[in-house]
C-alpha cells in the first residue's frame, strides 16, 4: 500500500511502515496565452500529458497575460503575437519588467522574418503553430534547461 502527503510517501511492506522520501519532479509552472479557445485547450492538453509540467493560467488577450504574469511569476509563459487589447510583442515587453524571471516562447502564425527577429530579441523560442504537435514539447524542454 502506498499513502502520499507532500513529499513523503509512506510505504507498507510486509507489516512493516517506512516513510522514504521519493525525489519529486520540480513542476514547471506554465501560463497559456492564447485568444482562440480551442488551440488553447488543445495546448493545455497536451501539456497535462508531460509530467513536471503544470498549467497554473489560462489568458485570452494581451493585458489580462500582462496581469496574469505579474501575479503568478510562471516559469515559462507560452504566449502568441496576435492578440486582441495588447499584441504579445508588447505583451512580453511589459512582462519582461513585471515578471523577469519568466521564460517566453512564442507560439504563433506569424511567420514574417522581421517579426520573427523581434520576438526572438524578447523570448527563449519561437514555435509556429503549425508545428506545435512537433516542435513545442522539445521548445519547452530547451527552455527548462
Amino acid at each position: 500500500m502506498v499513502e502520499s502527503s507532500g513529499k513523503i510517501h509512506l510505504v507498507e511492506v510486509s507489516a512493516v511502515r517506512l516513510k522514504i522520501a521519493i525525489p519529486e519532479t520540480p513542476s514547471h509552472r506554465v501560463l497559456v496565452v492564447e485568444d482562440f479557445a480551442p488551440f488553447r485547450r488543445l495546448i493545455c492538453a497536451m501539456l497535462a500529458t508531460r509530467p513536471g509540467l503544470e498549467v497554473i493560467g489560462q489568458a485570452a488577450d494581451g493585458l489580462e497575460a500582462v496581469q496574469k504574469a505579474a501575479d503568478l511569476k510562471p516559469d515559462l509563459i507560452l504566449l502568441d503575437i496576435g492578440l486582441p487589447t495588447l499584441n504579445g510583442l508588447e505583451c512580453a515587453r511589459r512582462i519582461r519588467m513585471l515578471a523577469p524571471q519568466s521564460k517566453i516562447i512564442f507560439l504563433s502564425q506569424e511567420s514574417c522574418v522581421d517579426v520573427v527577429r523581434e520576438a526572438l530579441t524578447l523570448a527563449c523560442g519561437y514555435v509556429l503553430k503549425t508545428r506545435a504537435t512537433s516542435e513545442l514539447l522539445t521548445a519547452i524542454e530547451s527552455a527548462r534547461s
